[in-house]
């Protein structure tokens, strides 16, 4: 079972103060479970971005400590440096590695920004992925005038208020938390010191002024020379190589030429691969040409597998409060997601169902992307039982306790409910991909295709069965109630797509 991980990559104001930088740092490292991976402070920029990674859980508390420390120990009225920033920490993205989704992310930045809110009374935006309107999806909009222009419009423009905190900057100013794809931060340095042309080449080659699809760029002098600063956000479609020979033709314009370049942070593998590639026209090349590709892939066949790919069950049938019946149903239903994806791919490449490839395509990749939000909601499902019993042991000598434990187990038990609501609505759309599967898949794996549609509906009624054995434990059910209305619907259109699946499969294979 993939193992969930999630990246968070923190963006300092400091620099220059290696004491503050040492002491955000220890207050990541000491949440358990968290690596940090890499940090890059900028002088000029008086910047300093962290890569850590870990487990949600433990992400999201490592990235509120950090947060608070940089909140104590970072004054924006004395910041000064070139980059942009309206915050101490100044944005906080959260990048889905394995086992999550962007979903899970976006829950998680949701969670931390009204944390940071209430307890620290910082204000905080909501960006990219977890953006609450279409104008907060892009960073430059809410740093738009920076601290300074924060600070005069954000208790007096409607626009401008934060989603979670006061309307009001402190200190620390606002943060900015979100969930996002994997990004290359990239810098190019040119052989002049003209920040001028640099910000023409940036305009030039951004996307928000005519440039490149997937580029971020901004123009500025640092160490004496002037620099393209840049964030791919989809290296994919705007690979480095296509930026760098954009960025050289636009400085020959102007007379100068690439000095160097620079990562901020981490890079992935297949981001290097790519331009090496391309800048040596390698067009017959295989990624298993990599010699340590294929050592470590060796490596792995000759080394036994230490899990037991039964302890899931085992687990199962335990003594133990969990998991329980909400995880297997997500258990359930990654098995479908796994069925279907699996039918997709005995169909693509034959000649008989090549008029169907690309749906088959479309629905493998829909089904992977369910798998994975599945594989992890079977140990969410179990964390949001723990969470219930934790909240059981608090404390209760006096009315406040009272109080305080009495909240926190009716927001444990929503939270129970709406991980095995999300697995619902999941399971429901793996039953959708069911029923393609079984309708144009490869024949000779109807079978498959049918039994991913029994799977996916049983994770359905298993699902809803745990929204509402928690939903009766709330103190107010009413906060259910759009649960509730959710399960009849899917409950609806699951009937309907399995009467639709009985006719296809008498018609197909004649069962």
């Amino acid at each position: 079972m993939t193992k969930p991980l999630i990246e968070c990559i923190p963006n300092f104001s400091e620099a220059r103060r290696p004491e503050v930088i040492g002491a955000i740092i220890e207050a990541i490292q000491s949440v358990d479970g968290v690596r940090v991976l890499d940090q890059h402070s900028d002088l000029d920029h008086n910047r300093t971005v962290i890569t850590m990674v870990g487990s949600p859980s433990s992400i999201e508390e490592a990235a509120f400590q950090s947060i608070k420390t940089a909140a104590e120990r970072i004054d924006l009225e004395q910041h000064q440096g070139a980059h942009p920033r309206i915050g101490a920490a100044d944005v906080v993205p959260f990048v889905p590695i394995s086992g999550v989704s962007m979903s899970d992310c976006v829950e998680l930045a949701k969670r931390l920004g009204k944390r940071v809110g209430d307890e620290l009374s910082i204000p905080v935006y909501l960006y990219e992925e977890a953006a609450t309107t279409p104008d907060r999806q892009n960073l430059e909009n809410i740093r738009k005038g920076q601290y300074e222009g924060l600070k005069a419009e954000i208790s007096t423009l409607a626009e401008r208020k934060p989603d979670y905190g006061p309307a009001r900057l402190g200190s620390a100013g606002a943060t900015v938390i979100g969930a996002r794809a994997p990004l290359i931060a990239f810098n190019i340095y040119l052989t002049t010191s003209d920040t001028e042309i640099a910000q023409k080449i940036a305009k030039a080659v951004r996307h928000s002024s005519g440039g490149l699809r997937y580029v971020k760029g901004m123009g500025v002098l640092v160490e004496g020379l002037a620099q393209v600063s840049m964030n791919l956000t989809n290296f994919h479609k705007t690979p480095i190589f296509r930026v760098v020979e954009m960025v050289r033709r636009e400085a020959q314009r102007y007379g100068t030429q690439i000095h160097h370049s620079e990562l901020v942070g981490l890079i992935p593998q297949s981001a290097l691969i790519d331009t090496a590639v391309w800048y040596t026209q390698l067009d017959q090349f295989d990624p298993e040409q990599i010699l340590e590709s294929r050592l470590y892939s060796s490596q792995e066949d000759l080394t036994p597998a230490p899990n037991n790919p039964y302890a899931f069950i085992e687990d199962l049938a335990s003594g133990n409060p969990t998991p329980g019946g909400g995880s297997a149903a997500a258990f359930s239903a990654a098995e479908a997601a796994g069925l279907v994806a699996m039918v997709g791919r005995v169909t693509i490449g034959k000649k008989s169902y090549a008029a169907v490839e690309a749906q088959m395509r479309e629905m493998i990749e829909k089904a992977d992307d369910l798998r994975a939000n599945l594989t992890s909601a079977v140990e969410e499902d179990a964390a949001a039982f723990n969470s219930l019993m934790q909240a059981l042991r608090l404390p209760k000598a006096n009315d406040e306790e009272k109080m305080r434990r009495e909240n926190a187990m009716e927001e444990a038990t929503l939270q129970a409910a709406m991980v095995p609501h999300r697995v619902a609505g999941w399971a429901l759309e793996v039953l959708r991909l069911s029923r393609e599967a079984v309708e144009l898949g490869n024949l000779n794996a109807i079978s498959d295709g049918a039994s991913a549609s029994y799977l996916a509906a049983a994770a359905i009624k298993s699902a809803g069965m745990n929204v509402k054995i928690n939903r009766s434990a709330l103190k107010n059910p009413s906060a259910a109630d759009g649960l509730m209305a959710d399960l009849a619907a899917y409950a609806q259109e699951m009937n309907e797509i399995e009467q639709h699946i009985a006719r296809l499969l008498q018609q197909r294979a004649q069962f």
